[in-house]
């Protein structure tokens, strides 16, 4: 609210808050938030930064407004919002994490914003890019700035780069890295690769070894050594409520937030990794509303199998559409659609793990903290 009502009352603040700022921007369809807490906790304390995924311009507005003059900031950018940021500040360090299907009835198409990426980097020679090479959009969209840290981020969602994005020819996905057959488009060569599983993170699953590797490249353009910068990132625990742990209804709960296709892929990874060591139950929490998406039918492009053996709930409005889906994967599963936490009382077996779209997501964060 602080933001929208400067933007307001003079819609240049922005243009003149983040003037003569050390500035970095990260943007991408998944792990944008968790990224961007990486980087700030690596910048330090005098850090401005939009939390709790605010990354429209009055979430940058009302992050920036009480910022003292000169403090180092990093934004969290919604990727259709991106060209905007980088005409306020063409010199900042450009974080590029990914481009897949969001929620259906959102209004941008990949591919579209990856030329629009691509545009906004060209007006922006002076930026320092630090862009996920895994993904064929994001390197179609960096390819032609003059400064770019390649990270090999990992890509195991590849629904959304079948075809070239320079050409239209399918990619070949065959070998280790991808490549256009037809143009000549290909992965490049990276200068900082995945984390390995030896590195004691304590966010937990593959996506944050990614995150972690994107951080460290924009850290490193922004000035702060290696050592220094990892060992601020092991450090965090929790994003926002993502990955928090709490005690309620007689369970050690662990909440997770996943919006689509791509992001349900790691978060069955992580999954996987928070009961590797035994049992556990697994509360699945589906919306429909307008941050949601309001088509379900994405449902179907998650690999629900993964579930299979484990104890599920399905829960929250969209609770049918969900148990439709589980059917159909061949995963038992209990249907309750009355209130979340009650469905979390009815779990047999600890730990549990709350998987929520993000509607439910904010409900149940704010009701855990408030408990304690």
């Amino acid at each position: 609210m602080p933001g929208a009502t400067a933007l307001k009352l003079a819609p240049s603040v922005l243009e003149v808050l983040i003037r003569d700022r050390v500035t970095c921007f990260v943007s991408g369809t998944n792990g944008k938030t968790t990224t961007t807490a990486l980087i700030a906790t690596a910048m330090g304390p005098s850090t401005i930064t939009n939390r709790d995924g605010a990354n429209l311009p009055a979430g940058w507005v009302t992050a920036l407004l009480d910022a003292p003059p000169g403090a180092p900031t990093v934004l969290e950018v919604d990727e259709a919002y991106l060209p905007h940021a980088l005409s306020l500040a063409p010199a900042a360090v450009v974080v590029l994490l990914n481009l897949t299907r969001d929620q259906l009835d959102r209004p941008n198409e990949t591919r579209m914003l990856a030329h629009r990426w691509r545009d906004a980097l060209e007006l922006a020679p002076t930026a320092r890019v630090v862009a996920n090479a895994d993904d064929p959009l994001v390197a179609y969209a960096a390819a032609n700035a003059p400064n770019v840290t390649w990270v090999a981020a990992g890509a195991h969602w590849q629904d959304d780069a079948t075809t070239c994005p320079q050409c239209g020819a399918l990619l070949d996905w065959s070998q280790t890295a991808w490549h256009c057959n037809s143009c000549g488009l290909q992965r490049p060569p990276t200068e900082i690769d995945l984390l390995d599983s030896s590195v004691p993170l304590q966010l937990p699953g593959r996506a944050n070894r990614a995150n972690v590797a994107m951080a460290l490249g924009a850290a490193a353009e922004l000035g702060i050594e290696h050592g220094a910068a990892l060992d601020a990132m092991v450090r965090l625990t929790s994003v926002s409520g993502r990955y928090a742990r709490h005690r309620t209804h007689g369970h050690d709960v662990t909440v997770l937030l996943a919006k689509n296709p791509a992001g349900w892929i790691e978060t069955l990874d992580v999954i996987d990794d928070l009961l590797s060591e035994g049992p556990g139950t697994v509360v699945v929490a589906i919306n429909a509303h307008g941050p949601d998406g309001r088509d379900p039918s994405w449902l179907w492009d998650v690999p629900f199998e993964q579930l299979a053996g484990r104890k599920v709930i399905a829960t929250s409005e969209r609770a049918t559409d969900l148990a439709v889906r589980l059917d159909n994967a061949g995963v038992a599963y209990r249907k309750d659609a009355r209130d979340l936490l009650v469905a979390v009382g009815d779990a047999t077996e600890d730990p549990v793990i709350i998987a929520a779209t993000y509607s439910n997501f904010l409900s149940i964060s704010r009701e855990l903290a408030k408990r304690g």
